[in-house]
């Protein structure tokens, strides 16, 4: 079963790992921090060793993205997409034996001042 990973923040300034960039994270005491990232190591590398971990990419800052829409044609404008506090930071594509396992290595990712979202992935032409 594959499910992406998307890594929602809005970091000051644009960096990543992005929660290094957030108010809420770097509020956090120190040891919690380290809490934090020592579990994400632990679970990413578990992940990454059992093949779980199929591909992933930090996103560059979304003031230099370009935004396509159809109006007759593609038009292109400056982004990013529509006003929000989150953009979309990066991502992670995992190949898990279910849900529950592609929930316990999402949940790793997460730390104050991000959103984690977990979605399957679904070939062209198929249903949900």
């Amino acid at each position: 079963m594959k499910y992406v990973i998307l890594i929602h923040s809005n970091p000051q300034p644009w960096a990543h790992p992005t929660s290094d960039h957030t108010a809420a994270y770097q509020a956090l005491p120190q040891a919690e921090k380290e809490a934090l990232g020592a579990h994400w190591e632990k679970v990413f590398a578990e992940a990454d060793a059992g093949g779980e971990i199929v591909y992933g990419c930090a996103l560059g800052d979304p003031t230099s993205s370009r935004i396509f829409e159809y109006e007759g044609a593609p038009l292109p404008t400056d982004g990013p997409y529509a006003e929000t506090k989150e953009h979309l930071a990066g991502f992670f594509v995992i190949d898990v034996a279910s849900q529950e396992r592609a929930e316990e290595i999402a949940a790793a990712f997460s730390c104050p001042g991000d959103t984690i979202e977990l979605r399957p992935t679904m070939r062209p032409g198929c249903e949900a």
